[in-house]
């Protein structure tokens, strides 16, 4: 895919990846929309690529509330021009510390799937279809190793994790035959605040910065027309491009 004046949406881009997403996207040239919950860490990333350069655009939405999605839809599209390079990043784990599954509490599980599965979808429903008039368009889900191995404790995010990825194959079967690629990444385990919250004793020197992790992603998404439909990828920083 080429990068450079396209029209990008990344969601939970305030910190993290996310961010790290929008800078190295930015870098080549992307016109960038990021989206979060708080408004002052995403202008505070936007600062940043644009000091770089770049172009940036913050947007304080909540993608696990309905009544968010067709707005931030609406105004990415406003902002940048019809969206060309939709990531879905935003994730949240649920209680802290992470219960057992059976004492997850019902109301904790779909708030996770809400914000995981759910927000997704209907972002993806808002924007797709003007990706296939277009007839060009690259979705990209951020899954986990959660998604393909049980652990302890991760039931609901790997739940949800697992349910994306399977989106993410269902929308390939029946969008890629319009110009609409769709692929989900484990982006493996980073230094990030998301990681501390349900690891905090975890050794971060064996963690991967989210930097070196947004370089792999970026040379995923431009070469995304290679990949077969609905291709699930692990961004591992030490793997060649």
């Amino acid at each position: 895919m080429e990068l450079n004046h396209t029209p990008t949406l990344i969601t939970g881009a305030s910190r993290g990846l996310g961010a790290a997403l929008a800078r190295a996207l930015a870098a080549q040239g992307a016109r960038v929309v990021l989206a979060a919950r708080h408004t002052q860490p995403l202008l505070d990333v936007v600062e940043q690529i644009k000091q770089r350069g770049g172009e940036a655009h913050a947007l304080a939405f909540d993608v696990g509330r309905k009544e968010d999605i067709h707005r931030l839809a609406g105004a990415a599209a406003a902002l940048v021009g019809p969206i060309d390079l939709l990531i879905h990043n935003a994730s949240t784990l649920g209680p802290l510390p992470m219960p057992l599954l059976l004492d997850t509490a019902c109301e904790d599980l779909e708030a996770v799937l809400q914000t995981n599965l759910v927000g997704p979808f209907r972002l993806t429903k808002a924007i797709a279809g003007s990706m296939a008039v277009r007839g060009r368009g690259l979705i990209v889900h951020l899954s986990s190793d959660a998604a393909v191995n049980a652990y302890p404790r991760w039931g609901a995010y790997g739940i949800s994790k697992a349910a994306l990825d399977h989106l993410s194959r269902s929308l390939a079967a029946e969008l890629s035959g319009l110009g609409v690629s769709s692929i989900s990444v484990d982006p493996t385990e980073m230094d990030t605040r998301m990681h501390a919250d349900a690891m905090p004793d975890a050794d971060v020197s064996t963690l991967a910065r989210p930097e070196d992790i947004a370089a792999r992603m970026v040379s995923i998404i431009q070469r995304a027309h290679t990949l077969s439909p609905g291709a699930r990828l692990v961004a591992n920083p030490e793997v060649a491009a």
